[in-house]
């Protein structure tokens, strides 16, 4: 399960992610949104739109944020449609990247992230130039208070899962992509909705980064690729070394 929580243990880079608060909410209330608009503004009949705002609380999405989201759905009928769009290109230290972004003008969105990997010591490449480095997956997640791991790991295996990996905040659940809706809803039975269920890429051949300078340009590269308003969110195939790990943790 490598890669999804990708630098949960360089703690001075959740500063950065708070300081993005806001940023993250006005992506989170365009899911609710566009979940809302692609069926019942109602969460109870809309699975989409259910995992979406159960997204918004994991991320303490203010209740009334929610609630405008899910009313701008019906006031922009007819309006702008948003389109899945994804990249791939490597980053610094020739790591593989997949960039993953929700869109309503494409030529801006290619143009911003175009631009992003040209400054920050990237190379953006064709469709499929990487994607052999990964495997898509099913995701889903929730919260470590939820259940104890041996009791999560028993049920998802009994759901159909692949894998499961718990630590002391998340147990990540592992699926085949066409498995991702029936283990989904029968967790959901008894956990509850997860804080994530999606479809997702794993890295299955890594790049080691072995030095702390390749690392942070590493880290500012996806910084900069998530502050972007269109990315969703941003998969790479890189191994932090434990050297780098604790020089990074260390600041």
């Amino acid at each position: 399960m490598s890669g999804h929580s990708q630098f949960k243990n360089i703690m001075y880079r959740k500063g950065a992610q708070d300081a993005k608060k806001a940023k993250v909410f006005a992506k989170l209330a365009r899911d609710i949104t566009i979940a809302a608009k692609s069926g019942l503004p109602e969460p109870d009949k809309n699975p989409r739109l259910r995992l979406a705002i159960q997204a918004a609380r994991a991320e303490s999405m203010p209740k009334d944020n929610i609630e405008r989201a899910i009313a701008k759905a019906s006031q922009t009928a007819g309006g702008s449609d948003y389109v899945s769009v994804r990249y791939e290109g490597f980053g610094p230290g020739k790591v593989a990247v997949i960039v993953e972004a929700m869109t309503d003008n494409k030529n801006r969105t290619v143009g911003n992230v175009r631009t992003i990997f040209g400054k920050r010591g990237g190379m953006m490449g064709d469709a499929g130039s990487v994607a052999f480095n990964f495997e898509r997956i099913g995701f889903i997640q929730y919260p470590a208070s939820v259940a104890d791991s041996d009791k999560i790991f028993e049920a998802a295996l009994e759901a159909g899962a692949n894998d499961v990996v718990s630590d002391e905040e998340h147990h990540e659940i592992e699926t085949l992509p066409d498995d991702l809706n029936a283990v989904t809803e029968t967790l959901e039975k008894e956990f509850g909705t997860p804080s994530a269920s999606r479809l997702d890429w794993k890295a299955t051949v890594k790049t080691e980064i072995t030095d702390k300078e390749t690392a942070q340009k590493l880290l500012e590269f996806i910084d900069a690729l998530e502050d972007d308003d269109d990315v969703q969110r941003v998969y790479h195939n890189a191994d932090f070394s434990d050297e780098v790990m604790a020089a990074l943790e260390a600041e």
